[in-house]
């Protein structure tokens, strides 16, 4: 983000959605994502959230390069999959929540084999079949990660709590507004008043 572009929502925003709060455990890959200059004092690492505002705008601009269509979005998380869903719908991409069948991606005789040109992981862990497909037929992989995870093969990574409820319906929300607003199908008023990031919410 540059020093004259605002955040997309307000920093209190992510922080009351809990997009910055990470794990008990870290990665050595996740370092670089980490604000290590706040601590709250529960053992949890902190996600830089300047780092997320970029990145989302960034993944949105690398998804927006493709047919929507031809993009899929996956979750295994419970948390995951209405904001996935909604997110899939609202931008026309494929998605698969819940179990992902082994083969969907590498099985032409599969009933739900299908061909993306990307796929999106809610969480490189959980998402983990999905992933391996993925990288055995060289498609691109675009994760939300939080601080536990690795970044081995995940070619874009956008840094956040990809556990809790809230935060991922922030992140998916600002997703779906961000490339909606790429296309000129909408602006900032108009999404704000058809869309409430509360109702992406999953109700698990």
């Amino acid at each position: 983000m540059s020093e004259n572009e605002s955040p997309l929502v307000p920093y209190d925003v992510y922080e009351t959605h809990a997009v910055h709060i990470g794990t008990n455990q870290k990665s050595s890959d996740m370092q670089r994502f980490i604000d290590t200059d706040r601590a709250d004092g529960s053992g949890l690492h902190l996600i830089d959230i300047n780092q997320t505002d970029a990145r989302i705008r960034t993944v949105a601009n690398f998804l927006s390069r493709y047919d929507p269509d031809r993009i899929l979005v996956v979750s295994a998380r419970q948390y995951g999959q209405r904001p996935a869903r909604k997110f899939a719908q609202s931008i026309g991409a494929k998605r698969i929540v819940g179990r992902f069948i082994p083969g969907t991606l590498t099985n032409p005789k599969l009933r739900t084999y299908t061909e993306p040109e990307v796929l999106f992981v809610t969480d490189p862990a959980a998402d983990s079949q999905a992933l391996s497909e993925a990288v055995s037929t060289g498609l691109p992989i675009v994760g939300i990660v939080d601080a536990n995870n690795t970044l081995r093969n995940v070619d874009l990574a956008l840094p956040a709590n990809n556990k809790g409820r809230r935060s991922l319906s922030l992140i998916y929300w600002l997703l779906a507004r961000e490339m909606l607003t790429s296309r000129g199908a909408t602006n900032y008023a108009d999404w704000e008043r058809a869309q409430d990031v509360e109702d992406w919410e999953s109700t698990f």
